[in-house]
C-alpha cells in the first residue's frame, strides 16, 4: 500500500475519528481543499438497498439551489425543428441520425444526453456505448422529454441526475470549494431530501447506512445524517 503524501497526511491529521455535524463537516472539507484549483465537493451516501432488485433501485434528479459550479455539455438527439430548438436553448450538440452515428462510433464529447421520445428507438441501440458511461436517457431522470427548452435550462442551472451504483452507494457532486459553507449546506440538504423522497419501495431496514463528503483532493468526513434531516430548509 502506498504511503500517503505529506500533504494528505497533514490533512488526515485534522479529521477526527467521529461523525460530524453537517455544517462542521462542510467547513472542515472546505478547509482541507487546498489544491491549486477549485476542488469539487462530493457526497457519497451508502444506502440500505440492493439495486439488483427492481424495487430497490434509485435513479432520479435533484435541482441544487446553488448550482454545481460546473458547466455541463449537453447533447440532444431529436429531429426536425426540435434540433434547432435544442441549439437555441443552449445545447452544445444536437442532431438526428448524424449524432446517433457519431455516438455509435464513440464520439461522446458531452456530459449529458437528452432525447425526444420519438427518437428513443434509435437511442436504445446505443445502449452498448451509453450504458457503461451512465449516459442513457431516461424519462425518470428528465432526459427523455419533448420540452427541450426547459430541460436544457434546468440541467444548465444545476439539475443533476444521480443513481445508486451496484453497491447501493450514491455519488453526487454538490458544489465547489469556493462556495460558501451555507450554500454547500443548502445543496447537501436538498440532496438528502431528494434521496429520502425517492426511497425505493423495496428498501427495508435502515435506509441511510452512512454519508461522507469530500473534496477532489482531500480526505472524506462522515456526516451526521439525522442532524442533516433535522435541519429546516431555511439554511
Amino acid at each position: 500500500m502506498n504511503k500517503p503524501s505529506k500533504r494528505i497526511s497533514s490533512l488526515l491529521s485534522k479529521v477526527e475519528d467521529r461523525i460530524y455535524k453537517p455544517l462542521e463537516a462542510i467547513e472542515l472539507v472546505k478547509g482541507n481543499a487546498n489544491a491549486k484549483f477549485d476542488e469539487t465537493i462530493e457526497a457519497h451516501a451508502r444506502l440500505g438497498i440492493d439495486p439488483k432488485y427492481t424495487d430497490q433501485q434509485l435513479r432520479t434528479t435533484v435541482a441544487l439551489p446553488k448550482g454545481t459550479g460546473q458547466s455541463v455539455k449537453i447533447a440532444v438527439i431529436a429531429r426536425g425543428e426540435k434540433v434547432a430548438e435544442a441549439k437555441s436553448a443552449g445545447a452544445e450538440l444536437a442532431g438526428d441520425d448524424d449524432l446517433v452515428e457519431a455516438i455509435n462510433k464513440g464520439e461522446m464529447n458531452f456530459d449529458l444526453l437528452i432525447a425526444t421520445p420519438d427518437m428513443m428507438p434509435k437511442v436504445a441501440k446505443l445502449g452498448r456505448v451509453l450504458g457503461p458511461r451512465g449516459l442513457m436517457p431516461n424519462p425518470k431522470a428528465g432526459t427523455v422529454t419533448t420540452d427541450l427548452v426547459n430541460a436544457i435550462k434546468e440541467f444548465k442551472a444545476g439539475k443533476l441526475e444521480f443513481r445508486a451504483d451496484k453497491a447501493g452507494i450514491v455519488h453526487v457532486r454538490f458544489g465547489k470549494a469556493s462556495f460558501g459553507a451555507e450554500d454547500l449546506l443548502e445543496n447537501l440538504k436538498t440532496l438528502q431530501e431528494a434521496i429520502d423522497r425517492n426511497k425505493p419501495s423495496g428498501a427495508k431496514g435502515r435506509y441511510w447506512k452512512s454519508l461522507y463528503i469530500t473534496s477532489t483532493m482531500g480526505p472524506s468526513v462522515e456526516v451526521d445524517v439525522t442532524a442533516l434531516q433535522d435541519i429546516q430548509q431555511e439554511v
